[in-house]
């Protein structure tokens, strides 16, 4: 069962950039042609979010990479789900493994974040994905699917939710998925969607493969019917690399 959603590439800049650096990229990206059925985001660090979106082309949207997990307030260090509303900032990364295994955020309270995010409206990429030694000892989909549930548990409108598939082993250190390995967990996802949420949601829901995606490999992987898109972290941050993965969307049309 492949999924019916438009193709997804967002970019994921972590904590790297500086003001000239980004005003770079962002002029990289402007000058870019892009594939039009492709939907496009990018996730600078929160400091830079107003300058990405006074000077990035509307053809691409802005993320954030986190949010509180609910309404602002006594909470120093936190952003609120209304301050990103209040910039024009229309998405968020929630549950990406840097969060859950450095900072120790946990399934429930990633779920409850991503739940408190879509009613204020704004967009959520949720990821999800297993560590090295979860994948080598057989427990990929039982890890996937718990984290899963944590979000069925607190979601109930998935209609702005893209889910990011990314095995931690695979994340900054050119290990990479086989399109085979990938396909398989975004096909026994969209099949737990179907059982435990939805037939709809599972059709219509965007899955995403994050790990190591980089201008030379993008193109095997979209071929696979349920890779809808990519997360993107280090590619993200060089404008020819991040459009040829967005542009990558020709070879899934190929594929089908």
């Amino acid at each position: 069962m492949a999924g019916s959603g438009k193709f997804f590439v967002g970019g994921n800049w972590k904590c790297n950039g500086t003001k000239d650096s980004i005003s770079k990229l962002v002029s990289e990206l402007n000058a870019a042609t892009l594939e039009t059925d492709v939907d496009v985001v990018v996730a600078p660090p929160f400091i830079y979010i107003d300058q990405v979106k006074n000077s990035l082309t509307g053809r691409i949207e802005v993320s954030s990479q986190n949010v509180w997990i609910g309404k602002g307030g006594a909470y120093t260090g936190e952003i609120s789900a209304e301050q990103l509303v209040d910039i024009g900032c229309q998405w968020v990364i929630l549950g990406h493994s840097e969060r859950r295994n450095i900072i120790g955020e946990t399934d429930e309270f990633i779920g409850k974040k991503a739940a408190y995010a879509l009613s204020q409206n704004v967009k959520v990429i949720a990821c999800i994905g297993e560590l090295l030694e979860e994948r080598e000892a057989g427990k990929t989909f039982d890890v996937c699917f718990k984290q899963m549930k944590a979000y069925a548990d607190s979601i109930s409108n998935w209609a702005d939710v893209v889910i990011a598939y990314e095995p931690v082993w695979a994340i900054g250190t050119g290990k990479v998925a086989t399109p085979e390995q990938a396909q398989e967990v975004h096909a026994a996802i969209r099949d737990w969607l179907k059982t435990n949420v939805s037939p709809d949601v599972a059709s219509s829901i965007r899955i995403i493969y994050g790990g190591s995606v980089n201008a030379a490999n993008c193109a095997e992987l979209a071929k696979k019917e349920d890779i809808d898109g990519f997360l993107v972290g280090g590619a993200s941050l060089k404008g020819p690399d991040f459009t040829t993965i967005i542009n990558s969307v020709t070879s899934k049309k190929v594929a089908a």
